[in-house]
Parts: structure tokens; C-alpha cells; sequence
């Protein structure tokens, strides 16, 4: 998959999830989208714990790797979402942040 598919997808999902929850007012959907999010990073937190054997035994026992990988899959696009509702250029963001890590390299 390509950035260009990714960035199609979630323009697609925007206006799906815009007409569903009917959430054109901008800053509440900003602000659902954060906390979407939120819940989101505790979803693949737990996934992690259970990746790491670090829950405890009933979870483990239903612990499936394929839902670490929905997680993260979960994380990425929520974020996406969220830049999308921002008019956050993700592209341009994560390149200018590799120059600046790269920097810190380089000293």
C-alpha cells in the first residue's frame, strides 16, 4: 500500500464517519477524534501487556496477536483522522521531524 492509498482511505472514512455520527461541527469533532484516540492507545497498551505476558491469566489466555496488529492498524488511522480534522499535513510533519532526529546524529 501507498501513502497516496492511505491518505484516499481516510478521506473516504472522514466523510463516512462525518455523516454517521453527524459531527460537522468542527471542534467537537476534533475533540472526539482526541479522545477516540485516547481510547485507542489504552487498546494497544493492553495488546502490548498481553504481547509482553504481563496480564493476567484470563486475559492471556484469550490473547490473540492478531488484535496487537488491529491495534496498532486502530492507533494509525485514529491519528490520521485526527490531522485530517486538524488539516494537519502528516506527510510533511513526520518528514520534517526524521530531519530533526537525524540532527541529533550527526553532533
Amino acid at each position: 500500500m501507498q501513502i497516496k492509498d492511505f491518505k484516499k482511505f481516510i478521506k473516504k472514512e472522514d466523510k463516512r464517519l462525518k455523516k454517521r455520527f453527524h459531527t460537522e461541527d468542527k471542534g467537537k469533532r476534533i475533540l472526539a477524534r482526541a479522545v477516540k484516540l485516547s481510547e485507542e492507545l489504552g487498546e494497544l497498551s493492553d495488546e502490548v501487556l498481553g504481547y509482553n505476558s504481563m496480564q493476567r491469566k484470563e486475559k492471556l489466555d484469550k490473547y490473540k496477536k492478531e488484535e496487537l496488529l488491529e491495534e496498532f492498524a486502530d492507533v494509525v488511522i485514529t491519528t490520521f483522522l485526527l490531522a485530517e480534522a486538524m488539516n494537519v499535513n502528516v506527510e510533511k510533519a513526520i518528514k520534517n521531524k526524521m530531519k530533526k532526529i537525524n540532527k541529533r546524529y550527526k553532533k
